[in-house]
Parts: structure tokens; C-alpha cells; sequence
């Protein structure tokens, strides 16, 4: 009896890791040519449903990810290559649609910003680290002194 939830675990787990991932595109959709139909998937895994924002337009069902897919089989029909394609989308939706972003002047802050904040957090550190090495401990005045005595000459 006690087989029964671990064998039913184990066919789960198996289940779910070889589930692939789910493609949206619908068959009126296929181009005819196999080597554009490749492009096509390629090129549609690399651009972001605006609805979705976390799905390519390849696994996206929204109706923008489809107009999307249709466009950019069409662009390849017409006869442009993959970068023509990725620069028309670009230009038409800005470069978030764009999964992997390109590094440009434009966004080469958002590029560089964790490792300027990284060396600035280790010369912070660096610098906290030598002051506080350097920084002389202040000795304790007469006053205190005596008070210690006291203290401790007193019995508990």
C-alpha cells in the first residue's frame, strides 16, 4: 500500500521533466519552406510577447504574439535575413521586445551599472577596512580608571 504514492511521485516527476516547452504557433501560420519555417522559430525565440513580457511570441497565445509571428513570416517571404528582421521589429516596438538586448551606447549603463557598483562596494570595504586599522583606540581617562578600580575592588 505504501508503494503506491511513491510510484505515483516518481511517474509525476517523470512526466514533468520531459514535458517540453508549449509553441503557440498555429499551423495556418507554418510557412511551406522547412529552412524558413527554422528562421521563422528561430527569430520568433528571440523576441518578447509585450503582452506576456516573460514568454517568447513563439510560446505566447496573446493575439500580439500571433500578429507578431505572422509579420516576421512575412518579412522572411519577402526575402530579408534575420538581422532585417530583428532591425524592422526593433524599429516598430522599441528594443524591449527584444528577449536578449543588444549592447548599445544607449543601454551600456544598464550593462556596466552592477559592475560600477561592485567596485565601488569593494573600495568602500577596502577604504573601512584601513580606517578602521589605522583609527588609534582612545585610552581610558583618570577618571574612568578610577572608576573601574572601584568597581572591581567591590565584592559581589
Amino acid at each position: 500500500m505504501r508503494r503506491f504514492p511513491c510510484i505515483a511521485v516518481a511517474a509525476l516527476l517523470c512526466a514533468l521533466s520531459f514535458g517540453g516547452a508549449a509553441y503557440a504557433v498555429q499551423p495556418d501560420e507554418m510557412l511551406k519552406d522547412p529552412a524558413l519555417e527554422t528562421r521563422a522559430r528561430l527569430l520568433s525565440e528571440e523576441l518578447r510577447c509585450m503582452v506576456c513580457q516573460n514568454q517568447s511570441i513563439d510560446q505566447s497565445d496573446a493575439d500580439l504574439a500571433r500578429d507578431l509571428r505572422v509579420l516576421v513570416r512575412e518579412r522572411l517571404k519577402a526575402g530579408d535575413t534575420n538581422d532585417q528582421v530583428l532591425d524592422y521589429i526593433v524599429s516598430r516596438y522599441g528594443e524591449f521586445v527584444l528577449l536578449k538586448p543588444r549592447f548599445s551606447l544607449r543601454n551600456a549603463f544598464l550593462w556596466g551599472a552592477p559592475l560600477a557598483l561592485l567596485l565601488c562596494g569593494g573600495v568602500a570595504i577596502l577604504y573601512a577596512v584601513r580606517f578602521r586599522r589605522n583609527a588609534e583606540v582612545a585610552g581610558l581617562s583618570d577618571q574612568e580608571k578610577e572608576a573601574l578600580e572601584k568597581i572591581l575592588r567591590e565584592d559581589p
